[in-house]
């Protein structure tokens, strides 16, 4: 993706992290719907040119994704969707792939969720040593193969001996392959897997905005403490009055003003 394209995928990206860090989320639906989405567009050219076109204002588009995919997916996926269009796509294409993208790192937020993000990894590792070994098989799951026969072919192969989240991402890619051979579809998944597991996503409220200075250096502490790279979402909340709340995984670091106050209370009362 070129520049317009790769600032609009990380605003969405970003977006993304926040919906996945919180536990009430269904990471599973989002991930379903944006993955259904991506193939809608990719089948759809006037559609995708549509949502993408720079001559029609942002709000608009979204609107039209609200009216499109109001009540056929979550509300959190339109709300998601709806930012997206909002932004600037160097081509059409580009929003249909990152939205691709995102169906992905939703499955892969999932995983990490349940610890098993380096399983998930292990096992489309794995996969893709398989296909590289057997031609005969990426030959039963090239497009000229029924969908049907080749999602029931994955499900034969992996049921059972991978984790769910590695197969569904298998599974949606040989039902959807997108111009891709399942060879090199495999090998994107793999990539996307690892870069996540290099690093790790930290949700952070404030009461008011971050300056850089305060998230360099908020972001050189955790990344030190965790030893690994860490990337901030963050979240405005008031009622916060002061101070921050950070969350990374199930680790949760209070240090706001309304966190010490409730704290003070509770001790009062006992």
């Amino acid at each position: 993706m070129r520049g317009a394209s790769r600032e609009s995928l990380k605003q969405a990206e970003e977006s993304l992290a926040v919906l996945t860090a919180v536990p009430a989320t269904d990471v599973t639906a989002l991930s379903d719907d944006l993955a259904a989405i991506g193939s809608l567009l990719d089948r759809d050219v006037s559609l995708r040119r549509l949502l993408s076109d720079p001559s029609r204002p942002g709000e608009e588009r979204a609107r039209l994704v609200a009216a499109l995919l109001g009540g056929k997916v979550g509300e959190q996926t339109v709300d998601l969707v709806s930012g997206m269009v909002r932004g600037r796509w160097a081509q059409p294409r580009d929003l249909a792939d990152a939205v691709d993208v995102l169906a992905t790192e939703a499955e892969l937020a999932l995983a990490e969720r349940a610890g098993a993000l380096d399983a998930v990894e292990d096992d489309l590792f794995r996969f893709g040593r398989i296909l590289a070994a057997e031609p005969e098989l990426v030959s039963g799951l090239s497009e000229r193969i029924p969908a049907g026969q080749r999602t029931a072919l994955i499900d034969s192969l992996l049921a059972g001996k991978a984790n769910p989240s590695a197969i569904r991402l298998i599974r949606r890619l040989v039902a959807a392959p997108r111009r891709r051979s399942v060879v090199a579809g495999v090998e994107e998944l793999s990539r996307i897997a690892a870069a996540r597991r290099e690093r790790v996503t930290a949700l952070v409220t404030a009461a008011i905005p971050l300056t850089e200075a305060q998230r360099s250096r908020l972001t050189g502490i955790l990344s030190r403490s965790y030893g690994r790279e860490v990337r901030l979402n963050v979240e405005l909340d008031q009622e916060l009055i002061g101070g921050m709340v950070i969350r990374v995984g199930d680790d949760i670091i209070d240090g706001s003003i309304a966190g010490r106050l409730a704290e003070a209370a509770r001790r009062v009362s006992s």
